[in-house]
């Protein structure tokens, strides 16, 4: 009788501390935000259009981001036509300002435009630069683990935060658990929750500088029946990055 009390005090410390070490929808995602949004990160990415059509058309451009993610700038450098334009995202994205060197003019963007598809992409100014909104504008909840993509994945569901301009009323993801990389989002429509709009999926996922790193993402969008890839070329985290790239003065340089 003994032995048999012991053994189920036993299992029961061992149960509560098993359930003690599972990461709650709160730390997952911040162990996600500070996973893609190092302090700085230097790219050079290949970026592939698919339209509806089936033709595709190819850029390709250096990016800097810096602040954790709070102040992106983008320049092509590829094709010819869009050589030297460059786009600045500064506050999560909020600020929006666009170069272009055959005018050599800066235009300051809408506020709306976050909500624009960059270059016609797949991509929105806002999926490229909106830093930790996942934690400031979305509320976390934890779903039942998942495979996906092979890999044994927590699923969080984040629901859009009342009076959140967001374009997203809320977001999936699964989340590779040993190293806390996004590894498929799915995103839900502005005004209609029930419909996924967009899917982004990364693939061939390699440490860069120590960081988990998908060296390929595709984002199918649902509803036009088109897809952009972004390819990694190179990719740098954390070294030194001059604060003052990011100004409108330096979009014409």
């Amino acid at each position: 009788m003994k032995k048999l009390i012991t053994f189920i005090l036993f299992n029961f410390i061992v149960f509560n501390y098993v359930l003690g070490q599972q990461p709650n929808a709160e730390n997952i995602i911040s162990k996600v935000n500070d996973l893609m949004n190092q302090k700085t990160v230097y790219g050079k990415m290949k970026m592939t259009i698919v339209t509806t059509s089936g033709k595709t058309r190819n850029f390709e451009y250096e990016s800097w981001s810096k602040d954790s993610g709070e102040k992106n700038l983008m320049r092509y450098i590829k094709p010819a036509r869009v050589k030297g334009q460059a786009i600045l995202m500064l506050n999560n994205a909020d600020d929006i300002w666009a170069y272009f060197p055959r005018t050599k003019r800066v235009r300051k963007l809408a506020t709306h435009a976050k909500k624009q598809k960059m270059q016609g992409s797949d991509f929105s100014y806002e999926d490229m630069g909106s830093g930790d909104s996942f934690i400031k504008n979305f509320n976390a909840k934890k779903l039942k683990d998942e495979k996906m993509e092979d890999y044994d994945c927590f699923k969080l569901e984040l629901t859009k935060k009342k009076d959140i301009n967001n374009a997203y009323s809320k977001i999936i993801f699964w989340i590779i658990k040993k190293n806390f990389m996004p590894v498929v989002l799915d995103y839900y429509g502005e005004k209609d929750p029930q419909l996924c709009v967009k899917r982004l999926v990364q693939y061939d996922i390699k440490e860069i500088d120590g960081i988990p790193t998908g060296m390929k993402m595709v984002m199918y969008n649902k509803n036009d029946n088109t897809e952009t890839s972004m390819e990694m070329i190179e990719v740098k985290y954390n070294k030194p990055i001059a604060d003052d790239m990011f100004s409108e003065r330096s979009l014409k340089k």
